[in-house]
């Protein structure tokens, strides 16, 4: 039959007599070969998660609209908490006491860890227990209550709802207690404040009372002690029959010092006395007027001289008769007596006086012997006395500073420091704090959201079915064909035949002018153009029509898109060539005695076996017949001997094959024809499943020439939302064609 026979069904006024197909059913064109580089791995874009909230847009409104409405239903009847807040000030520069070395000292720069402390103080046993005894806030459990009481008496007392916290950059702390009763959370806040501040001075009172207790203890000993060393320190000074040894010392070194001195004076005078002695021992008249006495000894020899000068002229002028003479020679006499005399005198005296240095010279030696030996002994004995003497002295300063350690300790201890201080007492609240409902609200909002989209965008990731072109084409590596939109008043239901003599107007125009069937049937349009005209050099005479799965629309597709290929004037063959299920008999209402199988049996020919349909001319229909097992196993052997036959009557065999998974036949019925189209449950077929038959086919080089997605529905992928746009597009052109 020629090929360019022009389309009498749909003689649309625009496109050169094609209709219009809807976009999304163009498909790319079908790849015989293998080989080809594989595609980049596929990135979902973002318009596929906007899609996807659009899909489930009121699924996710009414789950955050449930929730907030929940949320602020249980908010409001949940039981009103308020919190009161009592704030504590430290101070770090205040003194910790009022005397001693604490009251001069300065605080560390440890703010951070010491205020760390204080907040775990507050929240210990012993600032809690009295504020819990006193308002009766320690709650015990079921389990608890069983306990012996004396154990849960003595438990550490744990507050749930109090919290304490610090302000960044301060030395505050806020003490927060919740409770249903707004002056209940103030009393307990202001208790817990009060109970803090109160343990912190019995803290310090216990332990400077602790510290002069142990001082008191001590200072028995000390005493004990310092009275031994003062006595042994007494005694010593009585046994050197000094008051301070020291002092003693010094005297002793000044007139060692001094007889020194002397003893020095001494030997020079006894030297010199000496000298003179030896000087005048030997008769010397010199050394006699050089002696002490020597100006009275100069002063007679001149008068001895003058004597003896005088009696010399008188000797001379008068005789030794004269009296002047005898005067003169008496006065000699006398003069020299006196000089010898004195002469004498003066040897006797320096001899007198060279003995007297000599014997005061042996006596300061001794002197300075007896002194020295008394400073060696008493300086030697001087180390021993400062030993008892300095433990003396450190006893007593020890006892005087326990003393004075006790009396500041007891001082101290009575003063209660102002650096820990109730700044700003708790006030019992005007709102509660639990529950805020809008926060609780806004909270809601915002979870069941990012739940919501979380859940919609999930179940999209773990949806495992087929669903979408390009999941397809990327992921299983092979064409789609074309998409068909689902016919809500097909499901379960018989394809109904064409009652009226102008079949050539539709496929399914018959009782069915809705948008879903003008659009089912533009898609067969374009799924036949997407398989004849996939390749021009080399069209497919023979296409098996198989599926994963049973109940897939293969038999439908199959019977709608022979009947869109004959509307074309061209003569078409469709085989019903599922022996176990046979259906297409049905959809087009026609016998069944003969087909198929007899024809497989070999009790007829094939094209004694064909049946005409009076609606469609150019189709012819061999349906499957009786079943038959042992036809069942034949099959392929005379499917490829019809074909061969087939093929040169007819422009295009349709065969409808049974589910290629779980039966032999398919694949035996593949090998034979010119290419397979697969079809598949949009939604529902498992991507495994449709993995597993296009693994089988190209396993036996059949030539697939792509998948078709059948009952497709608009939400099921972004790239279907113009299916109800076209729809009502053909079926207003539908409406105006028939009128």
């Amino acid at each position: 039959m020629p090929q360019e026979t022009s389309l009498r069904a749909l003689p649309p006024p625009e496109n050169n007599g094609f209709v219009p197909a809807v976009p999304e059913f163009i498909p790319v064109q079908p790849s015989y070969g293998y080989g080809q580089p594989e595609p980049e791995e596929n990135v979902v874009p973002l318009s596929h998660y906007l899609w996807i909230l659009r899909r489930h847009k009121w699924r996710i409104v009414a789950f955050v609209l449930v929730c907030v409405a929940s949320t602020v239903v249980i908010s409001s009847r949940l039981t009103p908490i308020y919190e009161a807040t009592a704030t504590i000030d430290i101070d770090r520069q205040a003194p910790a006491a009022v005397i001693g070395q604490d009251a001069a000292r300065l605080a560390p720069n440890d703010a951070d860890q010491f205020l760390a402390t204080q907040v775990k103080t507050i929240q210990s046993d012993s600032v809690l227990r009295p504020v819990a005894q006193r308002y009766k806030l320690v709650d015990a459990s079921t389990a608890e209550r069983q306990l012996a009481s004396s154990r849960v008496e003595n438990a550490p007392v744990v507050l749930k709802k109090l919290k304490v916290t610090r302000p960044p950059n301060t030395y505050l702390l806020l003490i927060s207690y919740r409770s249903p009763n707004p002056e209940l959370a103030a009393d307990v806040a202001n208790g817990i404040a009060d109970s803090y501040i109160q343990h912190t001075y019995n803290i310090r009172f216990r332990a400077s009372s602790g510290l002069s207790a142990f001082m008191e203890k001590q200072m028995e000993e000390l005493k004990a002690k310092m009275e031994r060393s003062s006595a042994a320190l007494v005694q010593f000074e009585k046994d050197l029959s000094v008051i301070n040894p020291d002092e003693k010392t010094s005297i002793l070194s000044a007139r060692l010092l001094q007889i020194n001195t002397e003893f020095t004076n001494a030997q020079g005078d006894r030297v010199r006395k000496q000298a003179a002695y030896d000087s005048v021992k030997s008769g010397s008249l010199e050394a006699a007027q050089a002696s002490t006495q020597g100006e009275q000894l100069r002063k007679l020899a001149d008068r001895l001289d003058e004597a003896r000068e005088k009696f010399a002229g008188v000797k001379t002028q008068y005789g030794a008769n004269h009296p002047e003479y005898r005067k003169t020679l008496s006065q000699v006499t006398e003069l020299e007596s006196q000089f010898a005399s004195l002469k004498a005198n003066i040897t006797q005296r320096v001899s007198l006086e060279f003995e007297q240095a000599a014997n005061r010279e042996n006596m300061l030696r001794k002197a300075v012997a007896e002194i020295k030996d008394e400073f060696d002994h008493l300086n030697a004995r001087s180390f021993e006395y400062k030993a008892f003497k300095r433990e003396a002295e450190a006893d007593k300063s020890l006892y005087d500073e326990l003393v004075r350690k006790i009396k500041e300790a007891g001082i101290n201890s009575s003063f209660q420091n102002s650096s820990i201080r109730l700044s700003d007492s708790a006030r019992p609240p005007l709102l509660p704090v639990f529950p805020s409902i809008p926060l609780n609200a806004a909270l809601a909002l915002l979870f069941s959201i990012l739940l919501g989209v979380g859940a919609a965008v999930l179940a999209d990731v773990l949806d495992n079915t087929v669903r979408d072109p390009e999941q397809i084409q990327h992921g299983l590596k092979t064409e789609v064909l074309g998409s068909l939109p689902v016919v809500k008043s097909w499901r379960n239901k018989l394809l109904p035949v064409p009652t009226n003599s102008n079949a050539n107007g539709g496929l399914v125009r018959s009782g069915h002018h809705g948008d879903q069937a003008a659009a089912f049937e533009e898609a067969i349009r374009t799924l036949r153009d997407s398989i004849l005209l996939s390749d021009l050099g080399r069209r497919p005479r023979s296409i098996l029509m198989t599926s994963a799965t049973p109940r897939e629309g293969k038999t439908t597709t199959s019977v709608h898109l022979a009947i869109a290929h004959s509307l074309q004037s061209r003569k078409t063959l469709l085989i019903d060539a599922d022996l176990r299920r046979p259906g297409i008999q049905s959809r087009l209402a026609l016998p069944n005695e003969r087909g198929l199988s007899t024809v497989v049996s070999g009790e007829v020919e094939w094209r004694d076996a064909l049946q005409k349909s009076e609606v469609y001319p150019d189709l012819d229909v061999l349906t499957a017949g009786p079943a038959s097992r042992r036809a069942a196993d034949r099959l392929g052997t005379v499917l490829d001997k019809l074909l061969g036959e087939a093929e040169k009557e007819y422009d295009l065999v349709i065969v409808d094959a049974p589910p290629l998974l779980g039966f032999a036949e398919p694949l035996q019925m593949a090998a034979v024809v010119d290419g397979v189209v697969v079809i598949t449950m949009a939604g529902q077929t498992n991507r495994k499943a449709v993995e597993s038959v296009l693994t089988s086919l190209k396993r036996i080089k059949t030539n697939v020439i792509g998948v078709v997605l059948n009952e497709v529905r608009e939400d099921m992928s972004d790239r279907y939302y113009n299916y109800g746009y076209y729809g009502k597009y053909y079926s207003k052109y539908y409406k105006a064609t028939t009128v």
